[in-house]
C-alpha cells in the first residue's frame, strides 16, 4: 500500500463549555492530545501530522510530543459555530498553499485517547482495499434504538414503546454510532461532496474500550481508570 500521501489532522481549538481545556488536561501523566499524536506518528502511515488550534499554547505542546503546527486557526474556525468539515478544508487549503498536497486525509479527535496505531492503520486498510471514498469508526450502541423514545411534557409513558419491536434483549439486532474516532477519505471527493457519508463510504468497527470518547468529567475519569489498568481488547 502506498502510505506516503496521506495527512494526519488533529483539531484541538482552545477552551471546552463541557470541560476546560480538555485537549490538553493531564490523562495519566500526559496531555489529552498526547495520546493521539503518538498513536498518529507510530502507525507510521501519515506523510505530515497536523494539528489545527487557534492556541500557541496547544501549539507547542502538541510540537513536543512531535505533530506539526505550521499554523494557527483562524478565529472564525475556532466557534461553537464550526464545524470539524470546515476546520478539515481549511488544513487541506492552506497546506496547499504551503505547496503540500496529499492523495488522502484522516481526522482523528485527541478526545479519543484508546484508540491506537492498529485501529489507524486497520481503517486506512479498509480504505485501500474496497476503494473507499471515505471510512468512519463506528461502535455497537450501549443501548438500541427499539427501546428507547422521546418524552412528551407530563413525562407520560404511554405508547413509549411498540412493543412488536420488542423482544427478549438478546435477541434484538445490533446498532451501531458513530463513535467520532477516525475518518478517513479521499481528499478529492471531500473536496467535490463536502460530506463522509455518501458514495462508497464503509464503516471500521472498534471497540467499546477504544471507542471511550472525553466529552466530560465522567469519561475522563474511566478512560483514566482503563489506561491504569492497562484494559485493552485484542485487535
Amino acid at each position: 500500500m502506498n502510505m506516503r500521501k496521506i495527512l494526519g489532522i488533529i483539531p484541538a481549538r482552545s477552551g471546552s463549555k463541557g470541560l476546560k481545556d480538555k485537549n490538553i488536561l493531564q490523562l495519566n501523566g500526559k496531555p489529552l492530545i498526547a495520546y493521539t499524536i503518538e498513536a498518529a506518528l507510530k502507525s507510521g502511515i501519515f506523510k505530515d501530522v497536523i494539528v489545527s488550534t487557534d492556541s500557541e499554547k496547544y501549539a507547542k505542546i502538541s510540537r513536543k510530543y512531535g505533530a506539526k503546527v505550521p499554523f494557527l486557526r483562524d478565529c472564525n474556525l475556532s466557534s461553537d459555530h464550526a464545524t470539524s468539515m470546515d476546520v478539515i478544508l481549511d488544513v487541506i487549503e492552506k497546506m496547499q498553499k504551503l505547496g503540500k498536497t496529499y492523495d488522502y486525509a484522516m481526522l482523528l479527535q485527541p478526545t479519543s485517547p484508546l484508540r491506537d496505531e492498529k485501529d489507524i492503520i486497520n481503517a486506512y486498510k479498509i480504505l485501500v482495499e474496497k476503494n473507499a471514498n471515505s471510512v468512519v469508526s463506528v461502535s455497537e450502541a450501549d443501548h438500541s434504538p427499539l427501546l428507547c423514545n422521546t418524552l412528551p411534557e407530563d413525562l407520560n409513558l404511554d405508547d413509549f414503546l411498540n412493543m412488536k419491536n420488542i423482544s427478549r434483549r438478546q435477541d434484538l439486532p445490533k446498532y451501531y454510532r458513530i463513535n467520532g474516532a477516525i475518518y478517513v477519505f479521499k481528499i478529492d471527493y471531500l473536496i467535490k461532496y463536502k460530506i463522509f457519508y455518501h458514495d462508497k463510504c464503509y464503516a471500521y468497527v472498534m471497540d467499546k474500550i477504544s471507542s471511550v470518547d472525553i466529552d466530560d468529567i465522567v469519561d475522563f475519569k474511566l478512560a483514566e481508570v482503563l489506561l491504569v489498568e492497562n484494559l485493552k481488547i485484542d485487535k
